[in-house]
C-alpha cells in the first residue's frame, strides 16, 4: 500500500488549518499553504490561526505562501470553496508531480459547469488523481481533536484505503469509498437542504416542523443519488444523513446560519460564505435534468432568488398532494 507520508494543504482557512491539525496527528509531515504572504507569516510566527483562536499549530505544519513547496508532497488537499476549486487547481497543477492525489475538501457544485468537485479537478489538473473528502464535521471540533468521523472517497478503491491510512487517527475516522458521486452529492445537497432548516428556525415553525423537514430533505437528497448512480450506505452514511444532521443542527453551520437570518428576516451574515447559496439553483438544474423531484430545494432556490416569499414558499410545500411516504 502507498505511504503518504507528506501531505499539503492548500488554503489557510479554518477548515484547512484544522485538516492540517489531522495531518500532523496521524504522524505526517504537513505544509499549510496560504495565498496571502502576510497571513502566512503571521500563523508561522505566532503558531495559531486567528480563524481558530485558542488552538496552537503543532510541530509537524510548516506554514508558506510558496505554492512550488507545497506541490511537493505526496497528496494535496484542497481547502478552498467550492467556486473557487478551479482556479486554485489550475494554480497547483503544472507543479504537481504525475498522479498525485488531489483531494477536494469543499462541498458543493460548481456554478455555469454544473461540474461536481472531482470533475473540476479531472478537468483542471488532468495529471492528478481526484479524490473526495465529505462528512460530518466543523472545524472547531476537529481543529480540537474532538472525535470525529468522515468519508473519504476515490475511484480506486487502494487509493481510497491508502488516503485513510495516512490521515486517521484516534481522533479522525475517515472510512475509504469508491462512491464518488454519491460522497459528492450528499455533500452539496445538503447544504442547500440546511438553508430550509435554518429558515424553519428563523421563522420558529417548531421541533416537529424542523424534524419534517430535515427527514423530507433527505428524501430529496436520496432520489438525486439514486439518479446518479450512488449507492444506498452512502446516502445513508456520514457523507449523506450524517452531515445532513450536523448541518441542520444549528447556527455553527454557515449554511443553518443563513438560513436563520433569511428566516428572521435580517441580512445574511457578512463575510462567511454559505455554499448553498450558489449549490441551490445548480442542483435544482440537476434534478430536473434527471426528472427527480426536490420541492424542498426548488423552494430554497426559489428564496434565494428574490421569486417567492418565505412564507408563501412554506404554504406551497404544505399544499402539496398528499401521497404515500417514499
Amino acid at each position: 500500500m502507498t505511504c503518504f507520508q507528506t501531505i499539503a494543504v492548500i488554503g489557510a482557512g479554518a477548515w484547512g488549518t484544522a485538516l492540517a491539525a489531522v495531518a500532523a496527528r496521524a504522524g505526517r509531515d504537513v505544509t499549510l499553504y496560504a495565498r496571502d504572504a502576510d497571513h502566512a507569516s503571521h500563523i508561522a510566527s505566532a503558531r495559531e490561526n486567528p480563524r481558530l483562536p485558542g488552538i496552537p499549530l503543532a510541530s509537524r505544519i510548516a506554514v508558506t505562501a510558496d505554492l512550488a513547496r507545497a506541490a511537493r508532497a505526496d497528496t494535496v488537499l484542497i481547502v478552498v470553496p467550492a467556486q473557487h476549486l478551479r482556479g486554485a487547481v489550475m494554480h497547483v497543477a503544472p507543479l504537481l508531480a504525475p498522479g498525485t492525489p488531489l483531494v477536494a475538501c469543499a462541498k458543493g457544485i460548481e456554478h455555469g459547469t454544473h461540474k461536481f468537485m472531482t470533475e473540476v479537478i479531472a478537468e483542471a489538473a488532468p495529471c492528478a488523481t481526484p479524490a473526495i473528502l465529505s462528512g460530518p464535521s466543523f472545524a472547531h471540533d476537529v481543529a480540537r481533536g474532538l472525535p470525529t468521523a468522515v468519508t473519504l472517497a476515490a475511484p480506486d478503491e487502494a487509493l481510497a484505503a491508502a488516503l485513510v491510512q495516512a490521515l486517521g487517527s484516534p481522533t479522525f475516522r475517515p472510512y475509504h469509498s469508491t462512491d464518488v458521486r454519491g460522497v459528492e452529492i450528499g455533500g452539496a445537497a445538503k447544504n442547500v437542504l440546511a438553508i430550509a432548516a435554518g429558515i424553519v428556525a428563523g421563522r420558529q415553525l417548531g421541533a416537529s416542523a424542523l424534524a419534517a423537514l430535515t427527514t423530507r430533505g433527505f428524501a430529496e437528497l436520496v432520489r438525486l443519488g439514486r439518479a446518479h448512480g450512488a449507492r444506498s450506505e452512502t446516502l445513508t452514511g456520514l457523507s449523506g444523513l450524517g452531515d445532513l444532521i450536523l448541518t441542520c443542527a444549528g447556527p455553527q453551520s454557515r449554511n443553518f446560519a443563513a438560513g436563520l437570518a433569511l428566516g428572521r428576516g435580517e441580512p445574511l451574515p457578512a463575510g462567511k460564505l454559505a455554499e448553498g447559496q450558489y449549490t441551490a439553483p445548480v442542483l435544482v438544474e440537476l434534478a430536473a435534468a434527471r426528472g427527480v423531484e426536490m420541492p424542498v430545494a426548488q423552494a430554497v432556490a426559489a428564496i434565494l432568488a428574490g421569486a417567492v416569499t418565505i412564507d408563501a414558499a412554506i404554504e406551497a410545500l404544505m399544499l402539496r398532494p398528499f401521497k404515500a411516504e417514499e
